[in-house]
């Protein structure tokens, strides 16, 4: 059980719950160097060519996991000594300093720019010149980045509450709040806007559609059923975001399965299959990729859930979240290097490097290529074809 809560360093988290286990359990904390010897890389035959278009020097993670944000061509970075930058061509248009620490961050869309910091303060800054338009304050720490959707702001607070405030000045429309087991992983996971629905994943393993106009929950369901002798065993948590493409949504749990629900058939569950993952999971026209949490990155077909292929090179490396583009598949390790995978069989198309700090957040899509934020600082759109 050790071993594989060791490898819930990728995702950047912590186990904490009605009493915090971290203090005594040091050894389940993700972010330190302990845990299971990383598998070594074997030279490949690069079938992919690779190059990085532009590195920026964004600031470091710290102890959190800070994600970029993209918008058009704009990149929003921010670190958690409070810096939050623009990016456009990798050169910054504005940076500013939020005024204190961040623990999260970015949420963005064409007007505001969206941080949180340890202490449940939610900061939204002009995308235009990044001067403060409102603060507002939730219940617990912001662990996750908060989502800015065209209905207002979406916020998961380390206590397991959604709020969504408005986005004009940050006033509170209405907060989600259901119950949390003794034991859950402090989350990173986003929630994601689609169709009349907010969707965020819960400690429990329930994945619940939220009624975007009064936070009633729709409905929920199932990706995992706690189960097991102890507190640790029951851990079964939906900590990455879900995804969605047309009428389908899935998620995946830690300890639990990878499950697709029919939005148009009111949450019915189309196909599921156990596989645990604290990492996060991407879709494309035809697969569901996901990355376990033994660092595996497996391809399973959308429509049935059907294994297509697995990557185990990376045992252990503390793989993150995957991104599929023109038929790669891009993921990033513990030492900050991002692996390209063939779409179609999974083997080894490429390797880049970058500052050699893990890479906590999962890679991104920019037009023109993969965007990776390193605990370093480093924030790097790689271009592969």
């Amino acid at each position: 059980m050790l071993r594989q809560l060791a490898a819930l360093g990728a995702a950047g988290l912590l186990l904490s719950g009605c009493a915090t286990v971290s203090d005594s359990l040091d050894s389940i904390n993700p972010f330190t160097t302990a845990g299971p010897k990383m598998a070594a890389l074997k030279p490949i035959a690069a079938t992919a060519d690779v190059r990085t278009l532009w590195s920026f020097s964004a600031g470091k993670a710290g102890d959190f996991s800070f994600s970029p944000a993209v918008v058009g061509n704009a990149v929003f970075v921010a670190a958690a000594d409070g810096t939050v930058n623009k990016l456009e061509d990798g050169k910054s248009v504005w940076k500013i300093k939020a005024g204190q620490p961040l623990s999260a961050g970015v949420g963005a869309n064409n007007r505001l720019v969206v941080v949180g910091t340890s202490k449940g303060d939610v900061l939204a800054f002009s995308a235009e010149d990044g001067k403060p338009v409102w603060q507002a304050k939730v219940t617990s720490e912001v662990l996750a980045a908060p989502t800015v959707g065209d209905q207002g702001v979406a916020v998961k607070s380390g206590d397991n509450r959604v709020f969504l405030l408005d986005a004009s000045d940050g006033g509170r429309k209405w907060v989600y709040q259901r119950s949390t087991p003794p034991l859950s992983i402090r989350s990173a996971g986003s929630p994601v806007f689609a169709d009349q629905y907010i969707f965020v994943g819960f400690p429990g393993g329930k994945l619940v559609a939220l009624s975007i106009q009064n936070g009633a929950p729709v409905w929920e369901g199932a990706v995992a059923l706690p189960k097991g002798a102890t507190e640790l065993d029951r851990v079964a948590d939906i900590v990455a975001p879900p995804v969605v493409d047309g009428r389908q949504v899935c998620a995946v749990a830690f300890q639990g399965r990878v499950a697709c629900f029919d939005m148009g058939q009111g949450g019915a569950m189309i196909w599921s299959r156990d596989l645990s993952s604290a990492t996060g999971l991407a879709l494309d026209g035809r697969y569901l990729f996901v990355t376990d949490d033994k660092g595996a990155v497996h391809a399973l077909d959308r429509l049935s859930g059907s294994s297509l292929w697995k990557q185990d090179k990376l045992l252990n490396r503390r793989t993150s979240g995957p991104a599929v583009r023109r038929g790669l598949v891009a993921v990033a390790d513990a030492e900050g290097i991002v692996h390209f995978l063939s779409r179609e069989d999974g083997s080894f198309a490429a390797r880049q490097k970058t500052d050699g700090t893990p890479v906590r957040a999962t890679v991104q899509l920019l037009e023109s290529g993969f965007l990776v934020q390193t605990v370093g600082g480093n924030t790097s759109l790689i271009e592969a074809q």
